[in-house]
């Protein structure tokens, strides 16, 4: 529409040459020729309008919105429309403690009161994206400020409006899951009314006060401590357990030894011993006793 609008300033330019003196008058019927093609040529250009991928363009006449969205692609449309173009991508909107990570400059982070009265910092990141159907409903009613209106302000009054119901040591540990769902449930609903549809809330971080978090950590080393002595009692028990069952062992072998050896046998292991010393490669004198062990005597 804009190239119509130069063709029409194109168009007066040269009916005043027209009616100026010479010889300026004789440029006016060329400067007016151009100014007529440049009007025809943006009033064909406006009837189309091309739709970026990954959007949608809600139609605008004269301040009315029109019903229906054009979806990306080639569209043929009257020149006097005006189009706005919506995205329909996922987006993502992130409050963080960190300078350089969320939308806004600064500690963005949401600061909340739980249920025991200690204040609590959570990083948030909202992914969300429009109803593509819903972008004239979106543009009528809130704008194309959209984020700043619903996305920035509905996400930290859920959070702060379900904080308040858990305590800050079971938000950081046990019940995290649990308040990242209401929250869930709570934006879905409140998103779903103003044309919006949430992807996924992701609870980045939760920091709690410094005496607290001293607090948890002192508990769980000392847990680990706890868990650590069990365990060497274990192994002390197991060990006392092997000593008890060796003792029993050799107590057992003595008696064997003193009840259930005989004489004749006691011999026969002796001359057994004897034998292996005689086979052996060693030079070696064997004088034999009477009923006593034999004296052995070595070369060397």
């Amino acid at each position: 529409m804009l190239i119509a609008i130069l063709g029409i300033i194109i168009l007066i330019v040269g009916i005043v040459l027209k009616r100026s003196p010479e010889p300026g008058n004789h440029f006016g019927g060329i400067v007016s020729t151009v100014g007529l093609v440049v009007v025809f040529l943006g009033i064909a250009l406006s009837g189309f309008k091309i739709i970026e991928p990954g959007k949608v363009g809600v139609q605008v006449l004269f301040g009315k919105v029109q019903d229906g969205v054009l979806e990306s692609g080639l569209h043929a449309i009257n020149p006097l429309y005006e189009v706005i173009p919506f995205n329909i991508q996922t987006q993502n909107y992130t409050m963080s403690a960190v300078n350089s990570e969320g939308q806004k400059e600064g500690d963005d982070a949401i600061r909340v009161l739980s249920s025991d009265g200690l204040e609590v910092t959570i990083d948030i990141s909202v992914l969300y994206k429009v109803n593509p159907y819903k972008a004239p409903y979106i543009y009528q009613n809130i704008g194309v400020d959209y984020v700043d209106k619903i996305v920035r302000p509905v996400a930290r009054t859920a959070i702060r409006d379900n904080a308040v119901n858990y305590q800050a040591v079971d938000l950081y540990s046990t019940k995290r899951q649990e308040f990242q769902d209401k929250i869930n449930q709570t934006i879905t609903q409140s998103f779903a009314k103003r044309g919006l549809e949430l992807q996924q809330i992701l609870v980045r971080n939760i920091a709690l006060p410094a005496s607290v978090k001293a607090s948890i950590e002192s508990k769980i080393n000392a847990e680990q401590d706890a868990q650590k002595m069990q365990f060497v009692l274990q192994k002390e028990r197991q060990e006392a357990d092997r000593k008890r069952v060796e003792a029993q062992g050799i107590a057992d072998y003595q008696k064997i030894l003193s009840t259930g050896l005989s004489d004749k046998q006691l011999q026969y292991e002796t001359i057994k011993a004897q034998k292996e010393i005689a086979l052996s490669p060693n030079t070696k004198i064997i004088i034999m006793g009477g009923k006593g062990n034999p004296i052995m005597l070595s070369d060397k």
